[in-house]
């Protein structure tokens, strides 16, 4: 990666270099990375862009598994663009530069006294990537990360600086904080949070028949709710927190139970289970009976991202949809209907989470409470018919694919379940009229 000196951008160098995604779904091979320490340089970057003719990418943690970082012109890491520009303690806002990793968060918000109100369990993530593509958690009081941003600062296509939040562009807002980087490039973030806060988290086995049965009342009813299922299998596994003030005292896991529970059971031991079930498929619905038998309890309090997060050491693909909340229920039992029907062999679980409505264009909870379901494959597995069969399914069910998930949506289809899909479009035509931040992913997903 080159760094931008002098406010101009290095030369391509006569080799180019080959991107890749954390899930090696996608490449692609820039004619130059850049990386840029200011808005200022960033528009340096586009200005050359534009009298070359190149498309413009900017690109965090990789972390998508689509294509929609990916470009053959120039690529701009924000790796230098890192850290806490300000913060507003009594308001619970900070704003952060686009680089910062959602992992380095905790130790800039917990001497300010302050946490995101949710997050997802990976954390590796950019804050601009994870927002950009709608990143979130679960729980119904709680809408994605991005919708959280109450400010920030844009690079556009013509190379312009604008400030949106509640005072300047306004109305540009639930455009931009989540904008699939087809807008410009997020230089800095400004992020409403809360007080730091315990959660008490209960994890437990569940018959499936019983929590599909109970799952929108349960998921009402709890601060943060999920399951996760095997296929093959009639149980489940359930995860409930309850948010808690600091002063309740945490109750955390033992170093020594989290190391067995995380990185023997959840990676090395779950890991020896998918590389065989990807070696002998026919081995994997008993497999995961075993894994269902030897599910167990527990319960423990500890500050909310310790919580949150898990280290997930396994690579795998991922699609993942957002359906209407009340039709969860009925959506799993087709998955699991079709699983057996088409004699799949799927070794990892199907993660079911919900998030709130809210109000950005392109959110897949806008406008409705929202249940995900999220259908994972262990990278080595040969079979790709899984994602398809799934996708189906959940397409019929008015389902919004998540933007950094692999899908095959275009746009004609998600024009017909995002309300708000010609206004994005037309912010898009103001911002990037030239489009300078196109590439195949968002010419399909968006049109040209």
């Amino acid at each position: 990666m080159l760094p931008v000196t002098n406010d101009r951008p290095e030369r391509p160098a006569p080799a180019r270099s080959t991107w890749t995604n954390w899930a090696r779904t996608e490449r692609s091979s820039p004619v130059l990375t850049v990386a840029p320490r200011s808005a200022e340089q960033v528009v340096r970057v586009i200005e050359r862009a534009r009298e070359t003719g190149h498309p413009v990418k900017p690109i965090g943690a990789s972390h998508s598994f689509t294509a929609i970082g990916a470009t053959d012109g120039i690529r701009i890491g924000l790796d230098r663009m890192q850290g806490l520009v300000s913060a507003d303690p009594e308001r619970g806002r900070v704003t952060l530069r686009g680089g910062t990793r959602l992992w380095q968060l905790p130790a800039i918000l917990g001497p300010l006294g302050l946490a995101l109100p949710n997050m997802g369990d990976i954390d590796r993530q950019s804050i601009t990537g994870a927002t950009q593509t709608g990143t979130h958690g679960t729980g119904l009081g709680h809408g994605g990360i991005a919708t959280g941003i109450v400010g920030l600062t844009l690079v556009t296509g013509t190379g312009e600086i604008l400030r949106i939040d509640e005072s300047e562009h306004a109305e540009l807002l639930p455009a931009a904080a989540l904008g699939l980087g087809a807008l410009g490039i997020v230089t800095e973030v400004t992020l409403q949070c809360v007080p730091r806060f315990l959660l008490q988290a209960e994890e437990a086995p569940a018959a499936l028949g019983e929590v599909l049965d109970t799952f929108v009342p349960r998921t009402r009813a709890a601060d943060h709710f999920e399951f996760f299922w095997f296929p093959h299998t009639r149980a489940v596994r359930t995860k409930t927190n309850t948010r808690l003030p600091l002063a309740h005292g945490a109750e955390p896991l033992t170093r020594l139970s989290r190391f067995v529970d995380e990185e023997l059971a959840n990676n090395l031991a779950f890991g020896a289970c998918v590389e065989l079930g990807s070696i002998a498929p026919a081995a994997t619905p008993g497999i995961n009976r075993f894994v269902e038998s030897v599910s167990s309890r527990r319960r423990y309090v500890d500050e909310s991202h310790r919580v949150f997060v898990t280290n997930r050491r396994i690579r795998f693909r991922e699609l993942e949809y957002s359906v209407p909340l009340e039709a969860v229920p009925e959506v799993m039992r087709e998955l699991g209907a079709m699983i057996e029907r088409k004699r799949h062999r799927v070794s990892f679980p199907i993660e079911v989470r919900a998030a709130a409505a809210d109000g950005l264009l392109l959110s897949t909870a806008h406008g409705r409470d929202s249940g995900y379901i999220a259908v994972h494959r262990f990278h080595r597995d040969r079979d790709r018919e899984y994602f398809r069969d799934a996708e189906e399914i959940l397409a019929a069910h008015a389902g919004r694919p998540h933007w950094g998930k692999m899908h095959t949506r275009g746009a004609e289809e998600l024009r017909a379940v995002y309300p708000e899909f010609d206004r994005f479009r037309a912010t898009r035509d103001r911002l990037d009229p030239d489009r300078v931040f196109a590439n195949p992913y968002l010419s399909r997903v968006l049109g040209e």
